[in-house]
């Protein structure tokens, strides 16, 4: 599989060498950490994180058993007003009725140099916040104080998890160069965690094996009269595995052009829990496999149970199925059907959140209920429907099979051409266009049978952005035009997307600033609402500050504000595939019209650029016909995903169209 060739390049299995783990302590700021003015290896660093060490432990609670313990420390240099925000950090946590963690900061501390000595100022009380993310998470949140240029700040916290199961992800590097950073887990052997590593550099680990005792204490009490209490204790022995993580000298992960999660391809461990093994208990085993975890979320009750209720749907259902005899007109019943009943509350997730009857009586609901839902009512339609688990662009890719790798569902309808991918949660949406953030690689398809099969997520399609254009240019360099834009797919659930929520006045005038600062006039829009139609939009334009005048010649380019002025990837190595999101053709028809008195001196001369393996192609031709000018222009990318091996390709390709586009038209005085 292509995913898993292309990620077969940063997961590797972990290695074990020696590491002589450097000395750090919080309190010991030295003068030349608070001297140093930039970063020795990145001068472009507005902060950098000194060290960073954390430790996971699952150790014995008499009270609530094994429990997960993560204590950390971080010292970190501002070089610039740029990294002020580091000075401001969070720690997410679960905050759930039923599973609470605790987040606790300590030995907060910003550090300054002041006439030449260390200045201490200590984090207070109201530096220190709880704020809620939704009804699932909290975070605390610490500001530090009296930050500037120069400043060294360090803290400390520790997260208490109740589940012995759940160690958390340790990121490696960051957007700021790591110059040292450690990661130890304590792991008792009745655990076995599968240790996962991505990115493209990898720490170095250590692995150690450590006799560690247990003591209970439990207490009997004698007699009823004269009752008396007796103390004793018991004493367990187990092996305990220690592994060290530790990197050195990670550089920063620099954003880069279309990229979809930067977190993808950051250096980090995961660990996911493979199987207990406890004294005088059967080896429980857990997600060893994609059948393991699609079989355990699918017998969850917020989730597969939900796919079997039908009573609270059937009769409105049944009136909007009368007359709808084929498999297309089925799907885009049942999908308008879902959306106009039940309105997405912004929360994702695989399993139910109110349950599917109360969301479509509430009309609302998260992801699941709407699209396990969707799934029902298209199963009731007599076709052929499963859910698909997906983890959305802003969770990640899914490498490895774990429960957490999703956060998505999604339906899919089987038929003879291949699975129609549906999402009712984005009233954009149409079959076979998912929303942009469910647009992640690969989803995990679910069957009745609980059997599961990889479903590419990306789509084939190409969605067309086609524009024609007809300007004409007076002797002054006014420019005085009419547009008409159609865009189908995936270009139209954006531009929907961008004309719903704002008065046309707003909208226009985004739209204006967008385009070089043009006045418009004359606007409409076709199919807003229709969505398996194409949207058009229809206006006219004049501008002052689309072409030059110098010397009495006129220079303009022929794509006015169309026209792609600088080229995303600049990078001389790209370290992460380009994600364009779907494949796509941008084609313009354009006539200009010579002002009276002029002709046309200079032309671009026709073009075209083919990239291998057919990846895309620019076109790019003018004609001349009395004192008109017919320019064609087609830029078309064949793929949603291109990998870095297609990286230096992509950037000439670009480079080249690029030059053209901006090509001016000399036009000069007869």
């Amino acid at each position: 599989m292509k995913f898993i060739k292309f990620f077969s390049l940063f997961i590797a299995l972990l290695f074990v060498s020696e590491v002589t783990a450097q000395e750090f302590k919080l309190g010991k700021v030295s003068v030349a950490e608070l001297e140093e003015k930039v970063h020795p290896k990145d001068s472009s660093a507005t902060a950098a994180i000194l060290y960073r060490k954390g430790t996971a432990r699952i150790e014995y609670d008499e009270t609530e058993g094994f429990v997960v313990v993560t204590e950390v420390e971080t010292r970190i240099k501002i070089y610039k007003k740029e990294g002020y925000d580091w000075a401001n950090q969070k720690v997410w946590y679960r905050n759930e009725n039923d599973f609470r963690e605790k987040v606790a900061f300590s030995d907060a501390v910003t550090y300054n140099l002041v006439g030449g000595k260390i200045e201490k100022t200590k984090l207070k009380s109201d530096g220190v916040f709880d704020e809620v993310v939704d009804k699932y998470r909290a975070q605390k949140k610490i500001t530090m104080p009296n930050v500037k240029e120069g400043t060294v700040i360090e803290f400390r916290y520790v997260l208490r998890c109740p589940s012995d199961r759940i160690i958390r992800e340790w990121d490696f590097q960051s957007s700021v160069p790591v110059n040292y950073s450690e990661f130890t887990t304590y792991i008792p052997e009745y655990y076995v965690f599968n240790p996962r590593q991505k990115g493209y550099i990898f720490p170095k680990v250590t692995v150690e094996k450590n006799l560690k005792t247990i003591t209970f204490t439990s207490k009997e009490r004698n007699g009823w009269m004269n009752s008396s209490t007796s103390f004793s204790t018991d004493k367990l022995d187990y092996t305990e595995v220690k592994t060290i993580y530790v990197a050195k000298d990670f550089p920063a992960m620099k954003e880069e052009a279309f990229v979809n999660n930067i977190d993808n391809y950051t250096s980090s461990i995961q660990h996911e829990l493979s199987m207990t093994k406890f004294p005088r208990s059967e080896y429980k085993m857990y997600s060893v496999d994609w059948n393991a975890v699609v079989k355990t979320i699918y017998d969850y009750k917020d989730f597969g149970a939900e796919l079997n209720k039908t009573g609270y749907f059937e009769e409105d259902l049944k009136k909007k199925l009368e007359g709808k005899n084929t498999t297309d007109e089925k799907i885009v019943a049942v999908l308008d059907h879902v959306k106009g009943s039940v309105k997405w509350n912004d929360y994702v997730g695989y399993y139910a959140e109110n349950g599917v009857k109360k969301a479509y009586k509430e009309k609302t609901g998260n992801t699941a209920d709407i699209n396990l839902m969707l799934t029902a009512m298209l199963r009731y339609a007599g076709l052929t429907a499963n859910p698909v688990l997906v983890s959305t662009r802003s969770n990640g890719i899914s490498l490895f099979p774990n429960r957490t790798a999703f956060n998505y569902v999604i339906a899919a309808v089987e038929t003879p051409e291949g699975n129609i991918l549906l999402d009712a949660s984005d009233k954009f949406s149409t079959p076979g266009v998912l929303p942009l953030r469910a647009l992640n690689w690969y989803g995990r398809l679910i069957r009745k049978d609980g059997t599961s099969e990889e479903v590419d997520l990306m789509p084939k399609k190409t969605s067309n952005d086609i524009v024609f254009m007809n300007f004409s240019v007076d002797p002054e360099g006014k420019v005085t035009g009419k547009t008409r834009r159609q865009c189908t797919d995936y270009n139209a659930m954006i531009t929907r997307a961008n004309i719903s929520g704002l008065k046309e006045e707003e909208y226009l005038e985004k739209l204006e600033n967008s385009n070089n600062k043009i006045e418009i006039s004359e606007y409409s829009k076709t199919n807003e609402k229709d969505i398996l139609l194409p949207i058009i939009e229809t206006y006219s334009f004049t501008g002052s500050n689309l072409c030059e005048v110098i010397g009495g010649k006129i220079y303009v380019s022929p794509m006015l504000f169309f026209a792609n002025d600088k080229n995303p990837f600049k990078q001389e190595v790209r370290e992460y595939p380009v994600d364009f999101g779907f494949p796509f053709m941008d084609k313009y028809n354009i006539t200009l019209q010579i002002p009276e008195g002029f002709t046309a001196e200079t032309v671009p001369v026709p073009v075209v650029f083919n990239m291998e393996d057919n990846l895309g192609s620019f076109k790019f031709n003018i004609a001349a016909n009395d004192n008109l000018l017919q320019i064609t222009i087609q830029h078309q990318i064949n793929a949603a995903i291109v990998t870095t091996e297609q990286y230096e390709m992509l950037k000439e390709y670009y480079k080249g169209m690029i030059a053209k586009e901006t090509e001016k038209i000399v036009l000069k005085r007869i």
